[in-house]
């Protein structure tokens, strides 16, 4: 019971990781500008994401501007995207494994084959929350170092936006997810493996039969 119990709040926690895994990744103010200096621009705001460029005017406007070059972005958007949608793949698909291998679930099957589809939703999620981690930390390493660069002009410079945060803490959702899961069914199966069940051993008659036979032929 308890271990179903654990499984389920694993769950929760992966759907909260797909849901920002799925938000970080279209959410378009993966970097905003730091707002330095004393310069009076028209723009309040403007912000940076994986597809699209938006700015925040005085006048209340919002406009975006779609990256259709894949070729002209740096290669840090582009293993961004790249690792991004593989993430929301993978935990899409663990979701659906994990599904048929809970045990608060009547789907999968047998006891060993539930336990096998929770191992692999559990892989899903530890993969997806990699893929997830890799792309947030690089891109916030280059918004730091881009930041602290003394060539670039203070109106150029950035900081981590919104998507950022949701994409780091939706990885540590599919990571802790992911790592229930597997270890729910590594001490199930390491359980089995220390405790074996015992095998009963019982006597043969047939051996019974022939000892009594060689018994009577020395009679």
């Amino acid at each position: 019971m308890a271990s179903a119990s654990l499984q389920f709040f694993a769950f929760i926690l992966a759907l909260f990781g797909v849901f920002g895994d799925i938000t970080a990744t279209l959410l378009p103010n993966w970097k905003v500008n730091a707002d330095l200096g004393s310069n009076i621009i028209t723009a309040i705001t403007q912000m940076q994401g994986l597809w699209m460029d938006c700015t925040w005017y005085s006048t209340g406007m919002f406009s975006c501007t779609l990256k259709y070059s894949v070729l002209s972005l740096p290669i840090y958007i582009q293993a961004a995207r790249t690792t991004m949608v593989l993430s929301c793949i993978l935990s899409a698909f663990g979701i659906c494994i994990t599904t048929v291998g809970m045990k608060c679930t009547k789907l999968g099957g047998d006891t060993d084959s539930k336990s096998h589809a929770c191992f692999a939703g559990g892989v899903c999620f530890i993969l997806a929350g990699i893929f997830g981690l890799v792309p947030t930390s690089w891109y916030t390493r280059e918004i730091i170092s881009s930041f602290l660069d003394q060539t670039i002009p203070e109106s150029s410079k950035h900081e981590p936006g919104g998507a950022v945060y949701t994409g780091f803490i939706s990885a540590g959702f599919l990571l802790i997810a992911g790592v229930i899961f597997c270890t729910s069914c590594f001490k199930k199966q390491q359980g089995a493996w220390i405790y074996p069940p015992k095998q009963h051993h019982f006597p043969s008659t047939e051996q019974e039969s022939n000892a009594g036979y060689n018994l009577q032929d020395y009679v």
